[in-house]
């Protein structure tokens, strides 16, 4: 049985970014703006810990928001001051933040090493040069390479967020972006697609006709291609799309873009219903049982069944029928035609499609 995974956030927003990227309002983004210190990071702890069950779990401390590294160095050592003290009495395991890729250095990293920091995410959002510079980063794609590898050499857990059609942006480009990040071997992963955010920069350029961001349909489909270059890589993919808060909901903070409150079972839900498709077509049964873990079922019922009721539409054979049995394991699909049955590892799937170079949105 796996361990339980429970995240503590402490939102630093926006406090260190020497920056103003096109797309980001952090105190919409992280739905904080007050003062954040070692007080508030104690009590934020403690209350989540009172809602924890250590045994069997695994505890984590994560910065977000901000750009972490780019704060002072004193009011760093603040912040993990107060969560070393918690790790080394044992109530958490790791001490995670992100930042950017221009604030990683040798006295930086030595200063994480010195407080038991365990994993570092970069806001790399492309590594195209025009993609970069429309978006307002301030850093280069070399930023990202030799933070890359200083955090490696470290030691630290890597971890690599992009965001997918930015200015300037295309499918080619984000699958590119791609590429050149698995490169630097990330051991973690978030692909974010871009949103248009009240109070932006963003926002001026799409009302002007400067930007247009992804549709939900064309996010989905690039999102799932990257999808499985990653996974079909060993890299952990631990958030597609970003999380819904109190401001970042339709009719709140997103202008315009590809939101969706659960965008990462979109994703896995049409890469479940492609591989549906391709395997009834191949059959030609008359008559079809699919059995799927319950965990599952919701990922071929995504949309609101819009997936599986398309793939129906393209079949000749439409006695199919989907049954929950836990019998069969997560991530996996059986097939029966009569009594002949199939099972489908979508993991194998997606990494025989990535090598054959046959999963292509472009």
């Amino acid at each position: 049985m796996g361990k339980n995974h429970y995240i503590i956030p402490i939102f630093v927003p926006h406090e260190g970014c020497p920056h103003n990227c096109v797309f980001c309002n952090q105190n919409t983004i992280t739905g904080s703006s007050g003062k954040i210190d070692a007080e508030f990071t104690r009590n934020t702890i403690e209350e989540y810990l009172k809602t924890i069950k250590k045994e069997n779990s695994i505890v984590e401390v994560s910065f977000f928001g901000g750009t972490f590294t780019a704060i002072s160095m004193e009011k760093q050592k603040e912040f993990l001051a107060v969560a070393k003290q918690y790790k080394e009495k044992g109530f958490i395991d790791l001490i995670h933040l992100s930042t950017r890729p221009d604030y990683i250095n040798d006295d930086i990293l030595t200063n994480l090493k010195n407080y038991s920091v365990d994993v570092i995410e970069l806001g790399v959002q492309s590594l195209d040069e025009e993609v970069l510079l429309k978006s307002g980063r301030g850093h280069s794609p070399e930023d990202v390479v030799k933070a890359s590898n200083l955090i490696k050499k470290y030691g630290f857990v890597l971890g690599h967020q992009i965001m997918l059609g930015l200015p300037g942006d295309s499918f080619e480009k984000d699958i590119e972006t791609t590429k050149k990040s698995m490169l630097m071997k990330p051991d973690i992963y978030r692909i974010y697609p871009a949103l248009v955010i009240k109070d932006t920069p963003m926002e001026k350029m799409y009302k002007s006709g400067m930007y247009k961001p992804y549709d939900l349909y064309e996010a989905v489909e690039i999102s799932k291609e990257i999808y499985c270059m990653l996974t079909s890589n060993n890299i952990n993919v631990i958030r597609i799309g970003l999380q819904p808060t109190e401001e970042i909901n339709e009719g709140k903070e997103i202008v315009a873009g590809p939101f969706h409150a659960a965008f990462r079972e979109l994703v896995e839900g049409s890469l479940y219903n492609q591989c549906i498709l391709e395997e009834i077509d191949k059959v030609k049964e008359e008559k079809i049982m699919i059995k799927v873990n319950s965990k599952d079922l919701s990922k071929i019922y995504a949309n609101k069944k819009k997936f599986f009721e398309d793939i129906k539409q393209q079949l000749i054979t439409t006695n199919i029928q989907v049954k929950q049995d836990n019998c069969v394991q997560r991530g996996n699909l059986l097939f029966i035609y009569g009594e002949k049955s199939k099972n489908i590892s979508i993991f194998e799937y997606m990494s025989k499609k990535y090598k054959e170079g046959k999963y292509r949105v472009l």
